[in-house]
């Protein structure tokens, strides 16, 4: 009764799952306070307070809030959300530019519905949100898969254009970047552009940039991140509000269109039916109310600041090589075998749940989300220490310290 392609995805699913199912046997096991779950970007926090007075009072006294709507969500709610990217792009987006969406993941199979003919190629830089490849897979594209400097995991500019084709119809952004943490800067952005212009004019083919942006919020040691809409004319972003207001159960997030993007009018009128075709038919209305009222808040990024600054400094010291994240809240330290699997293995003896990096299209390093309880974190390092030990990661110097 299961149809083929879906079997043969079920045995390539996401190892961030199988993880956190891995975790589920462990706290059985060892009880939930003894089990270090690194393995889901599942957000610690609860949702800040303003978030949950608005939702009280429209869960309360919205009037007519439960019924039907346009398939791209509520017009004011649409206008409020454009007015937050305008002020941000400092320039007009309007708000039929906006569609609200089930989250980040149903903005993302929206726009591949809407711009996907079959095998038409859809381009993400490794390591990659490894849902990409079944969102692609479902509006039957064909996945490519472009490489990063191993030492910063910026694009290589020079594989991308190798890689586009006549078939290649748009390109993933995911910056701040899971796993890694990195922001493309603005130079990146730049080349990027030349690239993918240059190849457009010789190719005779457009491509869509796809910024994916659930962690724009996230961002750390004053970092600025540049704005998509001032690079790429052919651009959408897709953002949620899971992270940034620990709303990853509420699925609620929108698609932005660049004002000036080729065939606008037919574009918004392909996503606002693909939202209908797929099943969603509008974002959650509740929650679309939620967001207006709430589009400049955000969680406290010093708690974060502090879990990244503690774990990265500890992990450093015990002997691993990562770099230190810019956004976001994942680590990707380098494994110290080349088997990433049996490494994620071995530390669930620890009970330490690390993600392969194999899951990320980039074997060889771990993805640990700490987003978790600080006080987990810090009771973690006794984990991390007996794992560093058994593959002689310990510097001389602290070797002589006991477990």
């Amino acid at each position: 009764m299961v149809s083929q392609k879906l079997q043969n995805n079920l045995n390539n699913s996401s190892w961030i799952r199988a993880m956190f199912e891995e975790g589920e046997k462990l706290v059985n096991q060892f009880g939930e306070e003894n089990v270090f779950d690194y393995s889901l970007g599942n957000p610690d926090y609860e949702p800040p307070y303003q978030v949950l007075e608005s939702l009280k009072k429209h869960a309360t006294n919205g009037k007519n809030i439960h019924q039907y709507m346009n398939n791209a969500g509520y017009i004011d709610v649409r206008k409020q959300v454009a007015n937050k990217i305008s002020k941000e792009f400092k320039n007009n987006v309007p708000n039929k530019n906006i569609v609200m969406t089930c989250g980040a993941a149903g903005g993302l199979n929206v726009v591949l519905k809407t711009i996907l003919n079959d095998s038409d190629e859809v381009i993400v830089f490794s390591p990659y949100f490894a849902e990409y490849k079944f969102y692609i897979d479902n509006h039957n594209g064909k996945f490519v898969s472009v490489s990063t400097d191993s030492n910063t995991f910026e694009p290589d500019l020079k594989e991308l254009s190798k890689k586009i084709t006549s078939r290649s119809k748009a390109i993933i952004i995911n910056s701040p970047n899971n796993p890694t943490g990195i922001v493309y800067s603005e130079e990146i952005l730049k080349n990027l552009s030349k690239v993918i212009s240059k190849k457009e004019l010789e190719l005779g083919i457009k491509i869509l940039v796809i910024s994916d942006e659930p962690y724009t919020k996230l961002l750390y040691d004053n970092i600025k991140i540049p704005h998509i809409f001032s690079y790429f004319n052919n651009s959408v972003i897709i953002n949620s509000y899971s992270k940034s207001m620990a709303l990853a159960g509420e699925r609620i997030g929108y698609i932005a269109v660049h004002p000036k993007l080729e065939n606008l009018e037919l574009f918004m009128s392909g996503l606002i039916f693909a939202n209908r075709i797929l099943g969603f038919v509008n974002a959650p209305s509740l929650f679309q109310k939620v967001i207006a009222d709430s589009l400049d808040i955000s969680i406290d990024m010093k708690e974060y600041q502090k879990r990244r600054d503690f774990l990265y400094n500890n992990l450093i010291e015990l002997g691993f090589n990562c770099i230190k994240p810019q956004g976001a809240f994942y680590l990707f330290p380098k494994t110290p075998i080349d088997d990433d699997i049996s490494f994620a293995k071995h530390a669930t003896k620890y009970n330490l749940l690390l993600v392969p990096g194999t899951g990320f299209g980039c074997p060889g390093y771990v993805r640990i989300a700490f987003c978790i309880n600080f006080s987990k974190i810090k009771k973690s390092i006794h984990s991390f220490r007996k794992l560093a030990f058994d593959f002689d990661m310990v510097p001389s110097n602290l070797r002589q310290s006991s477990y």
